[in-house]
């Protein structure tokens, strides 16, 4: 097999059967990392898919996991059928949350996973089993995190503990839940992939900070009641911006434009972060 289809990685697959979400972080020396390694659909399960990597383990995996096969049962079916299985590695959580993962006896060390409930961590290429042991135990003390912001704290942390020995390039984080995206009307609530950089770990944590701010939802309660003096400098400040006319109307043009639709409806409430995000606004 030829050297650039070694996706020498380190990665989680995961869920929150709390919040009935579903995903997959990962962070090698490999471009665009996130094209290959990430599946995930939402009451089905997530697989990630690595080492001399075979892709149709994720489609593949996840009509397996459709079919109502365990994440035990999943790995067994693709490594039995793929005469390549001693170069593969795999892990797979399943809609129940059960786990498995598979490194082949031909991967290149330091290469293992740990699985446990909710999450299959593997890697291999790495410095020391330490960067797998980060990545399970990161997802074990963060239980009070959203399954997003939690993965992007295991790769954090396994690149704390060595990460891949080759050094970094690449990283994604792909979330799903059913109707949980944009809109309301996508099942992907997050994905993101830093394809080439230097530190693309930071990276993905910046770019998951945006997504936050953009399609983050603050709770009903929180919402901040539009009385006649934050109405007039509401407008005033969007006058300023270039934003005139009836209210409701100019702060959706602005909303608009600053990608922050997601977090406005009408003009009697507005979300918080919203209102913050105006007032910072020059």
């Amino acid at each position: 097999m030829a050297a650039d289809r070694l996706v020498a990685t380190y990665s989680i697959a995961a869920c929150d059967l709390g919040a009935q979400q579903w995903g997959v972080a990962v962070q090698s020396k490999f471009l665009a990392v996130g094209s290959v390694v990430p599946w995930a659909e939402p009451h089905v399960g997530a697989v990630a898919t690595q080492a001399y990597a075979n892709p149709r383990y994720g489609p593949e995996g996840l009509a397996l996991l459709r079919d109502g096969l365990s994440a035990a049962d999943v790995v067994e079916r693709l490594v039995d059928a793929d005469d390549g299985r001693a170069e593969r590695q795999v892990g797979v959580v399943d809609a129940r949350g059960t786990t498995a993962t598979f490194t082949g006896e031909e991967c290149h060390e330091w290469a293992g996973g740990r699985t446990g409930d909710c999450y299959a961590a593997q890697g291999n290429i790495l410095v020391s089993g330490e960067t797998v042991d980060a990545l399970a135990a990161t997802f074990e003390q963060n239980a009070q995190l959203p399954l997003g912001a939690r993965l992007v704290e295991c790769l954090a942390a396994a690149q704390l503990a060595g990460g891949d020995r080759r050094g970094q390039q690449s990283a994604s984080l792909l979330v799903v839940e059913r109707d949980g995206g944009y809109a309301g009307l996508s099942d992907v609530v997050v994905d993101l992939r830093v394809d080439d950089h230097v530190s693309p770990i930071e990276e993905l944590r910046r770019l998951y900070e945006i997504h936050g701010l953009l399609f983050g939802k603050t709770p009903a309660d929180e919402w901040v009641a539009v009385d006649d003096e934050l109405g007039a400098e509401l407008r005033e400040r969007l006058a300023r911006l270039g934003y005139e006319g009836e209210l409701q109307e100019s702060l959706a043009r602005w909303a608009g434009t600053e990608n922050l639709e997601e977090r406005l409806h009408g003009a009697e409430r507005l979300d918080p972060v919203l209102l913050a995000e105006l007032r910072r606004a020059r």
